[in-house]
């Protein structure tokens, strides 16, 4: 899922000045600042420092408390660097993933990009946005985020955002009721 964050200092005072204070230098290209790393709602990340959190989610009754919470990347002290309004990623949770396949595939460069995919289709029916957030709340669903803003030192760097959340492969099916593999051959 690939929604940009809404609120936070991300929001409020714009991406450069998010990028400025939460990123880090990049270890290679010069004047480049980053923010990335795998941002979880069980462990800060070590790059940034920042921490996922769930603001008005019961992790232990599995529903939301209070609807106009959301998914937060914070400090320690609290402070939201970003954040994502439940509203906004229930209506793109639904639309997006009510019905999912997913089929394993590889691709290879040689002279033309070429494509294989596996027999072997796993189907996800019956997501509800809460299996997401506990998914989130015990750190299988994590943000990673790949934003970047080159000529950091110039009057007009130049940025590029990409925020996405993810998770891995193996524990896709914690997002779905019903979840099957078949084989297509």
């Amino acid at each position: 899922m690939t929604p940009e964050p809404t609120g936070g200092v991300y929001a409020s005072e714009g991406v450069e000045a998010f990028i400025r204070r939460f990123g880090y230098g990049d270890r290679k290209i010069p004047d480049r600042r980053n923010f990335g790393g795998i941002h979880n709602a069980v462990r800060a990340c070590a790059a940034t420092g920042l921490i996922l959190t769930l603001v008005g989610y019961d992790r232990r009754r599995k529903r939301i408390t209070d609807p106009t919470g959301g998914i937060a990347l914070q400090t320690f002290e609290g402070e939201a660097a970003a954040t994502w309004p439940y509203t906004g990623l229930l209506a793109h949770w639904n639309r997006k993933h009510a019905r999912a396949a997913y089929v394993p595939s590889i691709v290879r460069e040689e002279r033309a990009r070429q494509y294989r995919f596996g027999s072997r289709v796993r189907l996800g029916t019956g997501t509800d946005f809460l299996l997401f957030l506990d998914a989130v709340s015990v750190g299988a669903v994590y943000y990673d985020p790949g934003i970047k803003m080159e000529n950091a030192s110039t009057a007009r760097p130049r940025i590029k955002r990409r925020s996405q959340f993810r998770i891995k492969s193996a524990q896709i099916q914690l997002l779905y009721r019903k979840f099957e593999v078949v084989d297509l051959r």
